[in-house]
């Protein structure tokens, strides 16, 4: 007896791209990437065997001490009792009677509900759906910056006012390739950082267009401790500086225009305030040193006549400085990114095609010519709850409730938190200090977990909720990144029993009492078509063409046209200032800020300072933990999404992450290509398989975030993680107290050669799970 093998393409996307699922007889078989992405993404790759993983969650879990004691269960049993699976029915009547209970005992000041990327989707984003649902309860305790960009969106709307030299419109490639003859990467231009974006991304353009600007003449300088971190292909001047300190550099660069008089008086003079406090503290006239080249060498280990060359050859020609994401995620990261904004202004060519500066060239498609068109969007609603925290402070909150702490002016108080609920994110890989972490997890009286897999987060869950993936829910993409709207169908039914958030939501808010409020009586595809043409109306006035509803979701996709005239960041505040000033007090560019400065903060004063940073090589930790930590964003997952699909896996080293180590390092220690090492310092400890390499300076290795948490015992706080994830490692210490965002970059451990028992890999095992 034949049976028929019926296949179909369906388009969906991810925040890896847009691509074709190919499904056989209802299975996903394959992915096929989207026909106008030139070089799609590696990572669609991983989507099969991710979404067939053995940690999918396939039906509501109760951790066993909580569903016989509630709230009063204990909380040091999270991740070692197992789970007992329940009905959906018993599950959100249990959900929402504790919701109902913290709210009356205790105030929705009570709830703390952070949200990540989760999905692509517009409709179904994790954050929308999670803040609707609270915002339609009475609201939640907030939360504000990010985890990977957190202290730009303090520091930059005090200088400049605005985030436009990170979100935009920035000057674009095709300006740069006409007009810019030398780019200063401090951080790189890593083209894995160009693979994905929160809501997609249509073409993946970053490696086309680093060959054009190679073949148009442009010079690159990469400042980086990592060769790697910008492409090989751009032949770049590789200055490998010591770790975190890219401000010491910039000042150097900084004392060079100025002693030799290369700087644009004039255009300081008209485009910004405070330079001549920012002037003395370069010559040393307030501290009595001087920053110049060879005081700057002395801390970065980049040779003075370096400096001072590049510094010239900056005035000399028209210059683009890029700031990487990544270097602002660390101790005083407030710190670098107002140094380049000066050190552009010294220059002179802010405004000016293919000159200035943009932060995160690479990173989500920065960079990329993209019309700016408002997205559809899920309406959120308005928190009744005033009280907020900077996101990453969580564990400060947890531990320390009623404490006042410091905040861009404020001084505020942590709120003190009796339930957390955590869904599109996976906290265990974002937050640092892990082991501090766990000790805040044991706080709430109750913690739930929306997730389609057992992550490390589920697995220290009191209740768990399985949710959909973008391939088992209709959705649709419209990322900032680049020109495209894309649909996502349905490829699949739904593994298990798991369920979108938007139908866990509604049933729970019906039991809560206002279903109606929430859903406004809308379906999924209601809501879709609704979102579509309000923003479709949007972009109609703007003079774009914009298909129906339903032609756009038989189309599959939408692709908007280059802007014309491509932007250029700053161009009408630098042709009329006085008719286009800044959102600062000035209407300037504050090089030096009264405001920032009468603060009071003695860790991030009122101009660009060198702060040495809490530990770096040049401190007296690093004689006994004498390696900087790299903890980047990997090459073959996103975040610690698709860990368990095929291409992360088959990235490990010794079954572990792989930590890239010097070969001097290495040689000093011992360490071979493929052994397996232990990573340690005051905090904590972990394995890795080493990959030894010349790519990356001595002194310092690199561990890429992202491998599941995977303890050698669940019950001991400051138990060894077998698998390789950095912040077990990290410092869980606020930029400054403007901004309170993570200094994940700042870290110092030392690496051995492991000789102990190997200890099996559990992250990907499922818990225990009584019948």
């Amino acid at each position: 007896m034949s049976t028929t093998t019926q296949r179909t393409s369906v388009p969906t996307g991810g925040h890896w791209g847009i691509y074709n699922a190919e499904v056989e007889n209802g299975t996903l078989v394959g992915v096929r990437p989207f026909d106008k992405d030139p070089r799609p993404s590696p990572l669609i790759g991983s989507v099969v065997s991710t979404v067939y993983a053995e940690t999918r969650i396939k039906q509501p879990m109760i951790r066993k001490g909580w569903l016989e004691h509630g709230h009063r269960s204990d909380r040091a049993a999270r991740g070692v009792e197992p789970f007992v699976p329940v009905s959906w029915d018993k599950a959100l009547d249990l959900v929402a009677a504790e919701l109902l209970r913290v709210k009356t005992e205790y105030g929705n000041e009570a709830f703390f509900a952070p949200s990540g990327w989760g999905s692509a989707g517009a409709f179904h984003c994790a954050e929308s759906q999670l803040t609707r649902f609270f915002n339609s309860f009475g609201g939640r305790v907030g939360y504000v910056t990010n985890y990977s960009f957190g202290a730009a969106t303090v520091i930059l709307p005090r200088v400049v006012g605005s985030m436009e030299p990170l979100g935009g419109p920035l000057t674009t490639w095709p300006d740069i390739a006409k007009h810019t003859k030398l780019m200063v990467l401090f951080g790189g231009l890593s083209p894995k950082n160009a693979q994905v974006s929160k809501d997609g991304i249509g073409k993946h353009e970053l490696l086309d267009w680093q060959h054009k600007l190679k073949g148009a003449g442009v010079d690159f300088v990469s400042i980086s401790p990592i060769s790697d971190d910008t492409s090989n292909s751009l032949d770049a001047q590789w200055l490998a500086i010591r770790p975190n300190t890219d401000v010491a550099m910039m000042l150097g660069l900084m004392h060079t225009l100025l002693v030799e008089d290369l700087h644009d008086q004039a255009f300081l003079q008209r485009y910004s305030v405070g330079f001549e406090r920012l002037k003395a503290y370069i010559l040393g006239e307030t501290d009595g040193v001087p920053k110049s080249a060879s005081w700057a060498a002395e801390i970065t280990e980049i040779d003075p006549e370096t400096i001072r060359g590049l510094a010239r050859k900056m005035a000399a020609v028209r210059a683009m400085i890029s700031v990487s994401w990544s270097l602002q995620r660390a101790d005083h990261g407030e710190q670098p990114y107002w140094a380049a904004i000066a050190l552009a202004a010294m220059l002179g060519q802010i405004g000016q095609p293919g000159g200035g500066l943009g932060f995160g060239y690479g990173s989500a498609g920065t960079g990329s010519p993209r019309t700016r068109v408002a997205a559809p969007v899920l309406p959120r609603g308005t928190s009744k709850v005033e009280a907020f925290i900077p996101v990453a402070r969580v564990t400060d909150m947890l531990l320390n409730p009623g404490q006042p702490f410091d905040f861009n002016g404020r001084q505020m108080t942590y709120p003190d938190i009796h339930l957390l609920y955590w869904c599109g994110g996976n906290p265990f890989h974002k937050q640092q200090d892990l082991n501090r972490l766990l000790q805040g997890w044991r706080k709430p009286d109750t913690i739930i977990v929306n997730e389609p897999w057992w992550t490390p987060a589920a697995k220290r869950a009191d209740v768990v909720l399985p949710c959909t993936t973008t391939l088992e829910r209709n959705d649709l993409g419209a990322p900032g990144s680049d020109r495209f709207w894309f649909v996502m169908k349905k490829v699949i039914e739904p593994v298990g029993q798991a369920r979108s958030e938007y139908d866990i939501y509604s049933d729970m808010a019906e039991r809560l009492g206002f279903r109606e409020a929430f859903t406004e009586g809308r379906s999924e595809m209601d809501w879709l078509r609704h979102m579509y043409t309000q923003a479709s109306s949007q972009a109609a006035e703007r003079g774009l063409t914009v298909p129906e509803f339903d032609q756009f979701w038989e189309i599959g996709h939408l692709e908007f046209p280059q802007p014309d005239p491509l932007p250029i960041l700053f161009q009408a505040f630098c042709a009329d200032p006085e008719a286009n000033p800044l959102k600062t007090p000035s209407g300037k560019i504050e090089i030096f800020s009264e405001t920032i400065d009468g603060f009071g903060y003695d860790d991030c004063p009122g101009h660009p300072t060198w702060l040495e940073p809490a530990e770096w090589l040049g401190s007296e930790k690093a004689t006994t933990y004498p390696l900087h930590l790299i903890s980047n964003q990997p090459r073959v997952r996103l975040h610690s999404q698709l860990d368990a699909g095929d291409l992360s896996q088959g990235s490990k080293v010794a079954g572990r992450e792989p930590v890239w180590i010097n070969a001097e390092d290495a040689d000093i220690r011992g360490i071979g290509d493929g052994d397996l090492v232990r990573l340690f310092n005051d905090r904590g400890s972990c394995l890795a398989g080493a990959h030894v390499t010349d790519e990356i300076r001595h002194g310092v290795v690199q561990l890429s975030t992202g491998a599941w948490f995977d303890p050698l015992n669940a019950s001991e706080i400051g138990s060894m993680d077998k698998h390789g994830n950095p912040n077990v490692l990290t410092m869980d210490k606020g930029t400054s107290r403007l901004a309170q965002s993570p200094s994940a970059q700042t870290a110092l451990v030392q690496v051995e050669l492991y000789t102990g028992d190997v200890p099996e890999l559990t992250a990907f095992v499922p818990p225990q799970i009584d019948a």
